[in-house]
C-alpha cells in the first residue's frame, strides 16, 4: 500500500542501503547546491547498526522540476513532517555540512520546540554557529545580484564543486542556480538566541578542514547542555570527500552514536 507518507519519503530521502533493523537512524544533509550522492553512499560504511540517509530538497536529483523552497520555514517543515513518524519511532542522530549543518539545525530546532523531539547527536561540518557574528555575515551576502563568475569564485574558493560538473555548461548553469537559491533560504534563516534558553541537551561534535577558512565554534557551546567536541581534517572545505578522512568520520560518528547507550 502506497501512502502519502511513503511517497513523500521516497522523494525527501535516499537511502541506499536500507536497515530496518538499525538501532539508530543517521540523517545526512548536504552542502549547498549539493545532492543526496556522496552521503547517502555512506550507509555502506556504517556497521548494522546504523541506517543513514540523506535529505533532497526540491530543485535537483529527482525533484528537478519542482520549484526551489521559498525559505527555511518551508524546507523545515517538509522535513519535519515528513520524517516525524521514522523520528519518533527509533533514536536518530544528524549529521549537516555546511549549509546542511544550519538545515540540520533548523530541523532539530523545530522538532525539539514543537514535538519535545531530539537527535541524540548533533554532528556539523565546516560551518559558524547560526548564534555567531560570522553566520550574520553570510546572511548579509549579497547573493541574488552576484554575477555567475562571483558566485562560482565564491564556490571554488569553498572548495566547493567538483571540477568535472563545471566543464559542462548546462551542468555549472544548473549547480549556479542551486548554489544561490539555497544560499538565498540559508539567508531567510533566524535564530535569536536568548540570554536563559539553551535549546539543546544533546552532544554536539564540530568537524573542520584544516585549510578551510577558521570557522566560529566557540559560539556552539552556548546551544546545547550536552557534551560538545571539536575535531579537524587535514583538507579544505570539502575535506569529508577524502576518502580516509571518510573513513574515520564515519568510524568517530559510529562510536558516538553506539556510545550514547541506545
Amino acid at each position: 500500500v502506497f501512502s502519502w507518507g511513503f511517497l513523500g519519503m521516497e522523494k525527501l530521502v535516499a537511502c541506499p542501503y536500507k536497515r530496518p533493523d538499525a538501532l539508530c537512524r543517521l540523517i545526512c544533509f548536504p552542502w549547498a547546491g549539493g545532492g543526496t550522492s556522496q552521503l547517502a553512499q555512506w550507509g555502506k560504511l556504517f556497521s548494522s547498526s546504523i541506517e543513514v540517509s540523506s535529505v533532497r530538497l526540491p530543485g535537483r536529483e529527482s525533484r528537478l522540476n519542482e520549484p526551489f523552497a521559498k525559505d527555511m520555514t518551508t524546507v523545515v517543515n517538509e522535513i519535519s513532517t515528513v520524517l516525524l513518524k521514522e523520528l519518533q519511532e527509533k533514536p536518530f542522530a544528524f549529521f549537516g555540512h555546511s549549509f546542511g549543518s544550519y538545515l540540520s539545525f533548523a530541523v532539530a530546532l523545530h522538532l525539539k520546540e514543537k514535538y519535545g523531539l531530539e537527535p541524540i547527536h548533533l554532528f556539523v561540518s565546516g560551518a559558524d554557529a547560526p548564534n555567531s557574528e560570522a553566520f550574520l555575515a553570510i546572511k548579509s551576502m549579497s547573493i541574488c545580484d552576484s554575477e555567475d563568475e562571483d558566485i562560482l569564485t565564491y564556490i571554488q574558493i569553498l572548495g566547493g564543486a567538483p571540477s568535472e560538473l563545471l566543464q559542462y555548461e548546462d551542468m555549472k548553469k544548473q549547480l549556479l542556480l542551486t548554489f544561490r537559491e539555497d544560499i538565498r533560504v540559508l539567508q531567510t534563516f533566524s535564530f535569536e538566541k536568548t540570554e536563559r534558553n539553551i535549546p539543546f541537551s544533546c552532544d554536539i561534535t564540530c568537524f573542520n578542514g584544516s585549510e578551510d577558512k577558521s570557522h566560529d565554534l566557540e559560539a556552539w557551546h552556548d546551544l546545547t547542555s550536552g557534551e560538545m567536541s571539536f575535531y579537524k581534517f587535514p583538507g579544505g572545505h570539502f575535506y569529508l570527500l577524502e576518502p580516509s578522512n571518510e573513513i574515520f568520520l564515519t568510524k568517530y560518528i559510529t562510536k558516538c552514536i553506539e556510545n550514547a547507550g541506545l
